[in-house]
């Protein structure tokens, strides 16, 4: 059986190491070429991408953007077109978190949350429509957070930004959608992450864990598959959708 990737290229922002390095190896397990987007962790990038073209089939390539601005986040799509002559396949796993007090925020916390949680995926999308053909998928990251009916506190800025990500995926499903390109949100629950790590105690992990049924809090290797899934021919039927990987964690 034929892998259901081969023959298509894909960039996955933030891509060199946490959910972004799990995508990225299971996008390039299932054939695809894959575009390890870094901004600072050089040697981690090309270590994912030498591990990637050892293992096969797929291959890798990393690439240094600053995708928390929109010239970072054109050159990245530039870059790759340039060296693939297409695109199949783009993820917008690079995402900032930062929690504080209502106190303690800042414009400039909600400018930084705004531009690389929303603005840059979205000016960066308009900029690849015109590279993208019909089966193309665009997948941008948003949180089970948004569903909880008690969300935490100090979540202002990042909840904020990861509502507008929705609402952005809706219209834009319906944009791209008619010329056969999927846009969805994938929403995962809390993942065992740098990002998610960073600032918090291991009591507030744990109060983390306990929500899930499980008791525990995942690895970037169980919220990638939803996006190879997302990814294939066959799942050109789901757009517009908000996908929750979560565990029943706020069910």
């Amino acid at each position: 059986m034929s892998l259901p990737l081969v023959n298509k290229v894909a960039i996955v922002t933030g891509a060199s190491k946490g959910i972004g390095a799990a995508i990225a190896k299971r996008l390039a397990a299932d054939g695809a070429t894959v575009v390890i987007n870094y901004v600072n962790s050089a040697d981690v990038a090309d270590e994912l991408a030498n591990s990637i073209n050892a293992q096969g089939p797929g291959k890798a390539i990393a690439i240094k953007a600053d995708v928390s601005k929109i010239e970072g986040g054109k050159k990245l799509l530039e870059d790759a077109i340039e060296i693939f002559g297409q695109l199949d396949i783009l993820v917008f796993n690079a995402g900032l978190m930062k929690n504080e007090v209502l106190a303690n925020v800042s414009e400039k916390d909600f400018d930084d949350h705004i531009d690389i949680n929303v603005k840059v995926p979205l000016f960066v999308t308009q900029s690849a429509a015109r590279f993208l053909k019909p089966g193309a998928r665009v997948m941008f990251f948003s949180t089970a957070l948004t569903l909880n009916s008690a969300p935490p506190p100090n979540y202002l800025l990042y909840l904020t930004s990861k509502g507008a990500v929705e609402h952005v995926v809706r219209v834009l499903a319906k944009d791209l959608g008619a010329k056969g390109i999927t846009v969805n949100a994938i929403c995962p629950g809390p993942t065992d992450t740098d990002l998610f790590r960073e600032g918090k105690t291991e009591q507030l992990i744990q109060f983390f864990a306990n929500m899930h049924p499980q008791k525990r809090i995942p690895s970037p290797d169980e919220i990638a598959p939803i996006v190879a899934f997302l990814a294939r021919d066959e799942a050109g039927w789901i757009n517009g959708q908000k996908l929750y990987v979560n565990g029943g964690f706020n069910v």
